[in-house]
């Protein structure tokens, strides 16, 4: 691509005062983008709402993972990045008033969380930006929200095992069937943290963070004595049904939300068990930048293949600051696209080929998304061109007049009458971030051009000023609001405790107050540390506190006068 290019060490700052929509192959790009997005969104609502997803090759509709018209919750963020603040302000009333989860349905627990929940708290945390009504105190209130928590709710009954480890499928009316198998993915048991925690936060209710931890916790004493943990659990028995260890399909999000979740909030605990994790991945399943199935007591190669779920790791790779091994494994993954034009299911390494019955690629967003989180930690146009042969393959192979289709077999073209709703939230939104670089999920914009909002009672917090954390849905999430809901109220009353306590004449201090409300969930033991150490939180645990609620590390008091 002629665009501006970078030395190796560029100045970022540079690069971005240069790469802006102005830019007319930019610019391009991202209209083109759009057109994509309304093309399939415009044909699911014409087709297939209020069904879960459009089938575009019959142009009709089919209910997959419930019954709540999954493929409009999932795209609702979509609408905002793309700038689309009255259709989102539509459909976000639309969802309020069609969308019942007290329905009887078998859903899966796991795309439940992270599609209509996650999806759900993304679009409460935007609807500020949105232009929408909001609550007193929002975000710790709203209907969005509400909605969450009741979709969250429903899911709570499969926690209820005696390991705390969840089934996999759900009853939204009636719980867990007497019927249902114990064995689960592992991904379907440690990819809760985010959504959970988020809405324990917002809502002051400890129980979905609880019982987020505790399937966690369970999960991580049952890794091998190599530090592995295989494919599939029977949560009752804590036995592995299948042992095959890696980092693609059904274990993938398990290890995204154990850095997510870290990063989110600033929670050594999580940290640790993924860099345990991340050594014992090194030692036994990388070869040559690929990453390998081994056996996961043995590490001995199980299956040598790359499957196109793990192309999100170089992207969290690059959250954790590993660029030289994220970029050659990128370029491993890249190469396979630019065969095929897309990424097979199952990719043969040895003999560099599809693997029989898994040649399909049903528009997953995972290398874009590494491309992304690459380009805005590297620089390197290489990222931009993956980006516009992704926008030109997809364009090319799948679209379809009723939207676009997952493409069945790479090797031929023919296309499978599908478009999942990830299609609209995941790769197309990354995809438009990827060619948007100053965005305000990326913590774009300038001051005062309403880049950031005020939440909280009185306004006190400040909301939407940059580091958003996505969910494997794609869903942003502002850590800001933790703080702003759970942290300030208790912040500000040791700070008057502390200020009382300095102008007693005496020089003694006083009980502290009764708290106002209860502090956030927030185990200090962490079966991650040594025995008998103890979590210490970070000085400013989170940079957007404002000054009259904290402490400065130099020893000052801002009080609310100063």
């Amino acid at each position: 691509l002629p665009l501006y290019r970078l030395t190796p060490r560029g100045d970022m700052t540079i690069c971005l005062a240069f790469f802006n929509q102005n830019n007319p192959k930019i610019s391009n790009y991202l209209q083109r983008i759009k057109s994509m997005f309304y093309h399939a969104y415009n044909s699911y609502l014409d087709n297939a709402f209020p069904y879960d997803e459009l089938r575009p090759l019959t142009c009709d509709g089919q209910d997959t993972w419930g019954s709540f018209s999954l493929t409009l919750i999932d795209a609702l963020d979509t609408l905002l990045v793309l700038g689309n603040r009255t259709e989102f302000q539509r459909v976000a009333s639309l969802l309020q008033d069609t969308v019942d989860f007290d329905i009887d349905v078998n859903a899966s627990v796991f795309e439940t969380n992270i599609r209509v929940v996650g999806g759900l708290l993304s679009a409460h945390l935007l609807a500020g930006r949105a232009g929408m009504e909001l609550e007193p105190g929002w975000p710790c209130s709203g209907p969005l929200l509400r909605m969450a928590e009741d979709a969250a709710r429903k899911l709570l009954p499969a926690f209820q095992t005696p390991t705390g480890m969840p089934y996999g499928t759900v009853n939204l009316l009636h719980g867990v069937s007497p019927t249902e198998t114990p064995v689960t993915c592992t991904a379907g048991v440690g990819t809760f943290i985010l959504e959970f925690a988020m809405l324990s936060r917002l809502t002051g209710d400890p129980t979905f963070e609880n019982a987020a931890r505790r399937a966690l916790r369970a999960l991580w004493k049952t890794r091998s004595d190599i530090g592995l943990v295989g494919n599939h659990i029977d949560i009752l028995s804590k036995k592995w049904v299948a042992q095959d260890a890696g980092i693609g399909a059904g274990v993938d999000s398990y290890f995204e939300y154990l850095v997510k979740g870290a990063i989110m909030l600033q929670d050594e605990e999580l940290l640790n068990m993924f860099q345990a994790y991340d050594q014992a991945i090194q030692n036994y399943t990388r070869f040559d930048d690929w990453y390998l199935w081994v056996q996961m007591h043995k590490g001995t190669v199980s299956m040598p293949v790359f499957q196109s779920l793990e192309a999100f790791w170089p992207g969290l790779q690059s959250l954790l600051g590993n660029l030289d091994s994220a970029v050659r494994t990128f370029q491993n993954y890249y190469s396979v696209w630019r065969q095929f034009g897309g990424l097979p299911e199952f990719y043969s390494i040895p003999q560099g080929y599809t693997v029989d019955k898994r040649e399909g690629y049903p528009l997953r967003p995972e290398l874009i998304e590494s491309a992304m989180y690459l380009f805005r930690a590297t620089g390197d146009h290489t990222y931009l061109q993956l980006g516009f042969d992704a926008l030109e393959s997809i364009e090319r192979i799948a679209k379809t007049p009723c939207g676009y289709a997952s493409v069945k077999d790479l090797r031929d073209h023919q296309l499978d009458n599908r478009m999942e709703s990830f299609f609209l939230a995941e790769t197309i939104k990354y995809l438009y971030l990827l060619f948007d670089p100053t965005h305000f999920l990326h913590g774009g914009g300038t001051e005062g051009d309403g880049s950031w909002e005020e939440g909280g009672d009185g306004g006190q917090c400040v909301l939407g000023a940059g580091g958003f954390i996505f969910n494997t849905e794609a869903h942003p999430l502002d850590p800001a609001a933790l703080y702003c809901c759970s942290r300030h109220a208790q912040d500000h009353q040791e700070l008057r405790d502390i200020l009382l306590s300095l102008s007693q004449p005496d020089g003694r201090s006083k009980p502290p107050a009764k708290q106002t409300e209860d502090p956030p969930p927030n185990p200090s033991d962490s079966i991650a540390l040594k025995p008998g150490e103890k979590r210490t939180p970070p000085l400013l645990s989170c940079p957007v506190q404002p000054f009259n609620a904290r402490l400065s590390i130099f020893g000052q008091v801002f009080t609310d006068n100063t």
